[in-house]
């Protein structure tokens, strides 16, 4: 079995309530819950980048935001959990603007990066340098919308630019079969 070598990873629907912070053996784990066990967020950093973490702040149950300190630039990391297609506009909007207070804080930043789960399709074709040509599938009302607020925020939806491996196809077993 292949070992990956990751040094931050970012957690959608960690389903824990409210916000904090633990060791986990050498890791470190910064979430952000709600006041039920749905949705949640988190931020699992090894030993050695889990130094460089300055602060971090819980937006919601959808956000959660980190400070790290590097040079030559400062990162900020804001990891989410987006509203899925059967969500109301209402709530789809909420998340957003958390989004907006998650960059805000990182003002001083010198790099943000946003990642975690968008629930969103974003479609096969080319968008100025927002989308790539390598996603899959027909774009989606969500997939409409984030890729509107990486336009209006300039940022990029970064593993629509590379080739992806076809995703393994698994089939489950019960025991006695």
């Amino acid at each position: 079995m292949e070992r990956m070598n990751l040094n931050i990873l970012g957690l959608a629907e960690v389903r824990w309530t409210g916000a904090g912070s633990m060791k986990l053996g050498s890791k470190t784990l910064i979430y952000s819950g709600g006041h039920t066990h749905e949705r949640g967020v988190g931020i699992l950093f090894v030993v050695t980048t889990a130094k460089s973490l300055g602060s971090w702040c819980p937006i919601s149950d959808r956000v959660v935001v980190a400070k790290l300190v590097a040079k030559p630039l400062n990162p900020g990391i804001i990891q989410v959990y987006a509203p899925t297609s059967d969500s109301e506009d209402v709530e789809v909007e909420k998340y957003y603007e958390e989004i907006e207070k998650a960059k805000g804080y990182l003002k001083s930043q010198g790099i943000i990066i946003v990642m975690g789960d968008f629930n969103a399709k974003v479609g096969d074709e080319r968008v100025e340098d927002v989308v790539g040509p390598s996603d899959k599938g027909t774009v989606n009302e969500r997939g409409s919308r984030l890729i509107e607020w990486c336009q209006v925020n300039d940022f990029t939806i970064t593993n629509t630019w590379f080739q992806n491996h076809p995703r393994r196809q698994w089939t489950w077993k019960s025991p006695g079969d």
